[in-house]
């Protein structure tokens, strides 16, 4: 028997009729931070622009929802101005449609004039060092969507109770905020919006060591202050950094001389070290900053195996003759640190789709200015008319939640661009299909849509079994009790 959309036919007529004769037909991939300050710039860039984004994910905010901590309440505040986008009467979000299953590429610069992929990097960066598909070794990635309630690894259960030491390694933001969450008392958890499977393995945990290892040394450490600052006030929580690590080279002074950021993150560690006591008092939990390590190897249990029971290290230094351009290279002096948890933050990777060129190297898109180029040998470079970029796609993982916004002003003003010139058609060319189109083809595949209204059945159930235990919201977790609110 076919499926028919949730609300499909009622609904379209009421989309359809609030829009031009002819717009601008726009389709946004993806539902983060950059997919929506695309769909807004482009709202207020073109007045007959009709926009829609589309997310394999019932639920809209991408790393917004699955990325930021749950104790960092203040940077979520952004999904109110992105519900404002997605409830305008030129937008629609479709959820639970997965570009290259659900619906092409092709398909899409069929329906449109106009594509903009900004689905983020959903995979993970491997260190191919022998032992790394050993039990107990985790991307942060999904350590973090875990806690977050992402549908995608609500049954991860990793163990926290087999071990009391923890090696994350990366000393990025991503990393300090998983460090965080492992050491910071659930007390202080509990009327956060962290999925509830997360916290009742958290009370439970018997990690009470988390060391943070990096290549390199304080001066180059990823993070901002911001999240250093958090991580080093956790109450009752020893802090152990070498001195000798903090010794800095002239090309170190350089690069802190040029940048603040990295000046103010070496001030607060340099204090660390200096501040606390310098052995931990008994039961304290405790940090540790590793610097100038990489990690050779995994070593397996002898007791449990198949599972990871530490880690070899290889010393590093610093080589390079320009500040902010040193590398750490590795001095074939190794050292073990046991764990019985590893959790490798060393960066998000993009997953190309049929149709689209890809860089592997740099895991982007190849693009100019968020134009997705077709051949980059050729002079100038071959343009891939009426499709772009945003966001990690389009210029790798990195940046804040703010910084989405001036890349999509560029690819908006880069679309503005070519529909001035001719090289994408306006709105008084032959109409594509857009909306009307991309709803019969997913109707056809008995394709379940879920519309904004989904999501606000989603969003208020949250908020509504929340309130029951003075949380902001209990998130749903599983697929099938998002698919089952959404559609009563």
């Amino acid at each position: 028997m076919k499926m028919v959309n949730f609300g499909a036919r009622s609904w379209l007529c009421r989309a359809l009729s609030t829009i031009p004769s002819n717009p601008l037909r726009v389709c946004v991939v993806g539902s983060g931070p950059a997919g929506f300050y695309t769909a807004e710039k482009m709202l207020k860039a073109h007045q007959q622009a009709q926009v829609d984004i589309i997310d394999r994910l019932p639920t809209p905010f991408g790393l917004v929802r699955s990325g930021v901590a749950p104790d960092h309440p203040e940077t979520k505040i952004v999904v109110n101005q992105f519900s404002r986008v997605a409830l305008n009467d030129r937008c629609s979000f479709f959820g639970n449609v997965t570009l290259g299953s659900s619906v092409s590429l092709a398909d899409l610069r069929q329906l449109y004039d106009v594509v903009v992929l900004a689905y983020g990097a959903e995979s993970d960066r491997v260190l191919g060092i022998p032992g790394e598909d050993l039990n107990g070794i985790y991307s942060a990635r999904e350590f973090v969507w875990w806690y977050n309630g992402h549908p995608d690894c609500r049954f991860l259960n990793p163990d926290l109770k087999s071990t009391d030491t923890a090696v994350i390694l990366g000393q990025g933001n991503v990393a300090l905020d998983v460090a965080r969450v492992l050491l910071r008392p659930t007390t202080e958890l509990v009327t956060t919006d962290i999925a509830s499977h997360a916290l009742a393995a958290l009370k439970e945990s018997a990690i009470r060591k988390v060391y943070l290892v990096g290549r390199r040394g304080p001066v180059q450490a990823a993070c901002t202050t911001k999240e250093l600052r958090e991580v080093l006030g956790i109450k009752d929580l020893h802090i152990h950094i070498q001195q000798d690590d903090l010794v800095k080279t002239p090309l170190d002074e350089e690069e802190l001389k040029n940048n603040r950021i990295q000046r103010r993150v070496y001030e607060f560690l340099s204090k660390a070290a200096t501040s606390g006591a310098s052995h931990p008092c008994s039961g304290q939990r405790e940090l540790h900053f590793v610097f100038f390590r990489k990690p050779n190897r995994f070593l397996e249990s002898d007791e449990r195996s198949g599972y990871v029971s530490g880690i070899s290290l290889e010393k590093t230094v610093l080589k390079g003759v320009e500040p902010g351009k040193q590398m750490a290279v590795g001095t074939q002096q190794f050292e073990y640190l046991g764990c019985g948890v590893v959790l490798k933050s060393i960066g998000y990777k993009s997953i190309p789709v049929d149709g689209l060129p890809f860089d592997h190297q740099k895991g982007v898109v190849p693009n100019i200015n968020g134009r997705v180029l077709s051949d980059t040998s050729k002079d100038p470079p071959v343009l891939e008319k009426g499709l772009y970029v945003c966001g990690w796609l389009k210029r790798g993982p990195t940046g804040i939640i703010a910084t989405n916004l001036y890349c999509a002003e560029e690819t908006v003003a880069a679309i503005s661009d070519d529909i001035e010139q001719g090289v994408v058609p306006s709105s008084s060319s032959l109409p594509k299909p857009g909306r009307e189109g991309l709803l019969q083809l997913l109707d056809n595949r008995n394709v379940r849509v879920l519309p904004f209204s989904a999501w606000e059945k989603i969003d208020s159930e949250e908020r509504r079994l929340g309130n029951l235990t003075n949380k902001p919201r209990e998130k749903l977790a599983a697929w099938e009790e998002l698919m089952k609110v959404a559609t009563e």
